[in-house]
């Protein structure tokens, strides 16, 4: 979790002189010792450094709680509905289109599910894979929020094992793209709550390639509720093609988060 002791303004950050919310372009920050170039539209940068301290401890005391509440025992009673596409161990099966969930937080699982049940996921033309899910989510058996809290409790305790790689690409190029990727994903691509961004280290590369291309088609990021996927499909302007996708996955892929 990030503290006020791990956040700090990067030299540059000052050249924003705006005080309007969408006039900078260009906001550097500091986390740790590393220092970012982040596309962020922020009208104050410590106005934004105190959020993101806030939001950070907000968000902290918000997952203690649903992990307090939530049940993985009744979780993995229901899970079983979810091995014939995502793999008993939810180590994900490529022939039936589901990704790796293990080793995903728990944040990023459950606002997904959400997504997929309330449309903002799933439902754009030409995403059958998608529109699959959504059906999934509408189930009885994932009816309330109790079950999906539930459920993701106990994806989370599924033990965590990095897919194979089998995207192959220019991994030097890949890094110098992924650099507009760290602010939100994280240096390892780890994942990063406070930015609601999920891990990709680890994760199913053929799957997060698939991912990037339904981005770019809108078949993600459509739905105005959907900020995280809004903010990707905005980002997809530096991935202009499928080799970059490629490229960029095939570095994500040297990653241990």
């Amino acid at each position: 979790m990030l503290t006020a002791r791990d956040y700090s303004l990067g030299e540059g950050a000052s050249a924003c002189k705006s005080k309007r919310w969408g006039k900078c372009v260009i906001g550097v920050v500091s986390l740790g010792t590393k220092t970012d170039r982040q596309l962020a539209r922020v009208p104050n940068v410590r106005i934004v450094q105190r959020l993101v301290i806030l939001a950070s401890l907000l968000g902290a005391l918000f997952a203690t709680s649903v992990c307090q509440a939530a049940d993985a025992v009744a979780g993995k009673r229901l899970y079983p509905v979810c091995t014939a596409c995502h793999g008993a161990a939810g180590q994900g099966n490529r022939g039936m289109g589901g990704p790796k969930l293990a080793g995903q937080q728990g944040f990023y699982l459950l606002k997904q599910l959400q997504n997929f049940q309330s449309g903002a996921r799933g439902m754009a033309p030409g995403d059958a894979k998608g529109r699959q899910m959504a059906a999934m989510s509408k189930g009885p058996a994932l009816s309330s929020a109790a079950a999906l809290e539930n459920l993701v409790a106990y994806l989370e305790t599924l033990p965590d094992k990095s897919s194979t790689p089998t995207v192959e690409g220019d991994v030097a190029r890949g890094k110098n793209l992924y650099a507009t990727c760290v602010s939100c994903h994280g240096e390892a691509a780890q994942g990063l709550e406070i930015m609601a961004a999920p891990r990709l280290a680890g994760q199913s590369d053929w799957y997060l390639v698939n991912q990037l291309q339904n981005f770019a088609l809108g078949k993600r990021g459509y739905a105005p509720s959907d900020h995280g996927g809004r903010q990707m499909k905005a980002m997809m302007a530096t991935l202009p093609g499928q080799s970059e996708y490629r490229d960029v996955v095939a570095y994500i892929n040297t990653l241990s988060p």
